[in-house]
């Protein structure tokens, strides 16, 4: 009798144990670490360019190198297109030969094709044509059959959807006044429709993403799914439905606040947890809830890391304390690299930390007052106050390599799938900082 029930108990207890482990390792039974990089830097000029060989060094701490960018042919029947066929193909300067050809230096890589990722924007409205290409079952057979042919002719090992959904819009913190007093004025003006038709939309994206799945398994292709910032999971996103067919969802939980997005208001740009009196779901424990709460399973849980920051202008009205949210004047100015107002590379944002190269500069190269974070809750930032002429100020959300070693310490952690860098060329290839090169990618790597 006892020896019966000592049976069952271990029965159910290789069950549970089994469970556990489905549920908390990746699928293939490693970590992931998704590793990407927007060839569109070797087109850059000076220190700042960055091209297929730079970025070599980081492919050992890599599970996937995801290049991007590619793009929608709305004049083409919605096939899958190189943006920049000058740059990527091989009739131009063959980037995505370059990049593929390292799986033989680096066999355990794969190397994916990335699609979309705010970055096929020629349009006045880039998002529509990948809401009209699901509309159409030949546009999404056309979108499907081009892709397989893109990464098959070009050794690819897959595809990942980082899709152009429309993006919801900013959300401005308010205190309890405010608060009463937008809620009142909706009750004349309504809630603005993100998309009229997002219904349709969403089943139709599954059925894309089915279609893709299907046509991928002859060849054990890898479809991956990149839910970019600012995109209404519950309106667009059929997690039920997506889940079986993906190999990995990618999370890029951050960009949450940006000079651009949010001009008056500088606050930290993907926290891991929500800071007081902020917008509700603006950060990266609040993202993976609501995928964990919708059925996603940890395994395919990827948390996106970027390897850069933002940075607003400060003014007189800005205030001297530097703690966020402050009110602020749209982005800096451009650093020397990236050349993007309000957009700093790591190395761009280390050469503003104080150092003992610029401890003695003056005015616009002063460095920037440096505040940690000691509860690994909210990410760091940098201040400088504008000088007496109101001039110089600026502040600074950035991911340093210990912030972002937080982040996969958490997804350690949580047990989810891994981790994905953006991207290889805003870390610090180049070492310029403190030495070693791809800094915040080895710290998220030694974390997890």
């Amino acid at each position: 009798m006892w020896r019966k029930i000592d049976s069952l108990l271990l029965v159910l207890l290789a069950v549970l144990v089994a469970t556990v482990r489905a549920n908390t390792n990746s699928t293939d039974g490693t970590t992931k670490v998704l590793c990407y990089y927007d060839g569109s830097a070797a087109l850059r000029e000076g220190l700042g360019k960055v091209i297929v060989s730079d970025i070599e060094l980081a492919l050992p701490f890599c599970t996937h190198l995801i290049y991007g960018y590619a793009g929608v042919d709305a004049a083409n029947n919605y096939k899958l297109r190189a943006i920049d066929e000058s740059l990527d193909l091989d009739s131009g300067k063959g980037q995505y030969r370059q990049v593929t050809t390292l799986k033989r230096r680096y066999p355990a890589l794969k190397v994916l094709l990335s699609v979309g990722g705010y970055k096929d924007l020629a349009e006045e409205k880039p998002f529509e044509k990948y809401l009209t290409l699901l509309e159409s079952s030949g546009s999404r057979t056309a979108f499907v059959n081009s892709a397989y042919s893109l990464l098959k002719t070009y050794n690819f090992d897959g595809l990942d959807l980082a899709w152009q959904f429309p993006q919801s819009k900013p959300k401005r913190i308010r205190g309890w006044t405010g608060k009463l007093w937008h809620g009142f004025k909706k009750l004349f003006t309504g809630d603005s429709v993100l998309d009229p038709k997002a219904d349709e939309h969403r089943e139709e994206f599954v059925a894309l993403v089915r279609d893709l799945k299907n046509a991928f398994v002859p060849d054990n292709f890898q479809l991956g799914l990149t839910v970019l910032p600012h995109v209404n999971e519950s309106v667009f996103l059929d997690v039920f439905l997506l889940k079986d067919n993906l190999d990995y969802i990618n999370l890029a939980a951050f960009d949450q606040q940006t000079p651009e997005r949010n001009p008056k208001e500088a606050d930290f740009g993907g926290p891991l947890y929500e800071p007081t009196e902020r917008v509700v779901g603006n950060n990266v424990d609040a993202k993976v809830s609501h995928w964990m709460g919708k059925g996603a399973p940890l395994s395919k849980l990827v948390v996106g890391i970027p390897t850069y920051g933002r940075g607003w202008k400060l003014t007189e009205e800005s205030g001297i304390t530097g703690v966020p949210p402050l009110r602020a004047d749209g982005p800096a100015v451009a650093g020397p690299y990236t050349g993007i107002p309000g957009f700093y590379s790591w190395a761009e944002v280390c050469a503003k930390l104080p150092n003992p190269g610029n401890a003695n500069l003056k005015g616009a190269d002063y460095p920037l007052r440096k505040i940690g974070d000691p509860t690994r809750r909210f990410g760091a930032y940098a201040f400088r106050v504008p000088d007496e002429n109101g001039e110089h100020g600026i502040w600074l959300s950035y991911e340093d390599p210990e912030t972002a070693g937080n982040k996969a310490a958490y997804v350690k952690a949580k047990g989810l799938g891994g981790i994905s860098i953006f991207d290889l060329g805003n870390d610090d290839f180049r070492g310029n900082c403190a030495g070693d090169k791809f800094p915040i990618l080895r710290a998220s790597k030694y974390r997890l």
